[in-house]
């Protein structure tokens, strides 16, 4: 019994340090990519170009994961879940009372079916915002 609980204790180090609690001060203007990369590669020892590099595998990864005949589904762990959800095709329909002038009829053309793509919030993402 005595090696599960310090085995334990050592998870719970190892956890703490994984994730650092350091406070960064707000951003006040929207980045564009350049300085996205800037910032990544000035606060990492990555170069610039490695993690050009890197961003540019995750949306392949992404594309792979959302596509026709794939899963539907990518997560980015603690960040965001992106979907990819099927609405199905609705047919035309005739004589509808128009909701923005009553008494009056109104026709619906039909819309095909689609593919819409979700991107969902995780908790950490939306602690981000609090």
């Amino acid at each position: 019994m005595a090696v599960k609980k310090s085995s334990k204790k050592v998870v719970t180090k190892r956890r703490a340090s994984a994730t650092p609690a350091r406070k960064a001060p707000a951003i006040q203007k929207k980045y564009t990519k350049t300085e996205i990369l800037n910032e990544i590669a000035g606060n990492t020892s990555v170069s610039k170009k490695e993690v050009a590099a890197v961003l540019e595998e995750l949306s392949v990864l992404i594309e792979r994961h959302i596509k026709k005949r794939a899963i539907g589904e990518f997560t980015l762990p603690g960040l965001l879940k992106i979907k990819s959800v099927a609405r199905p095709a609705r047919p035309a329909r005739k004589n509808v009372p128009n909701p923005f002038r009553p008494g009056e009829l109104m026709d619906i053309p039909r819309k095909p079916a689609t593919t819409r793509v979700k991107v969902l919030p995780l908790k950490k993402l939306k602690e981000f915002a609090l």
